[in-house]
This record gives structure tokens, C-alpha cells and sequence, in this order.
């Protein structure tokens, strides 16, 4: 499954759900992906929670 995210400067991006390891709030949400990339995203970690949820 594909997930929206939008980056700090407003860019969205497509995430797949399979590749997210970790979600964690420091205090910006960090998604950090098993290929070891990290994301820092606008959306909270329950609202990416609620997303993934929603989804499937």
C-alpha cells in the first residue's frame, strides 16, 4: 500500500507502508524506512498511524 506524506517544504511523497520500520517524534515526525532513509514529514505519528490503518 502507498502512503501520502508531505515533506517540510511541502512536497508530498509516495511511501509504501511495507518499507516503514520505525515512526517517532523527535519532536518532527521521523519515518525511517528498512532501506535506512529517513523522511521527515508534516503528519504526526497517530495521523500516519490512523492513514495506515484506514488503508488496509
Amino acid at each position: 500500500m502507498l502512503l501520502e506524506l508531505t515533506k517540510l517544504n511541502d512536497d508530498k511523497v509516495l511511501v509504501n507502508t511495507d518499507l516503514i520500520e520505525v515512526v517517532e517524534t523527535t519532536p518532527d515526525t521521523v519515518v525511517t524506512l528498512n532501506t535506512g532513509r529517513k523522511l521527515i514529514v508534516k503528519e504526526s505519528r497517530q495521523e500516519i498511524r490512523n492513514l495506515v490503518n484506514s488503508n488496509g
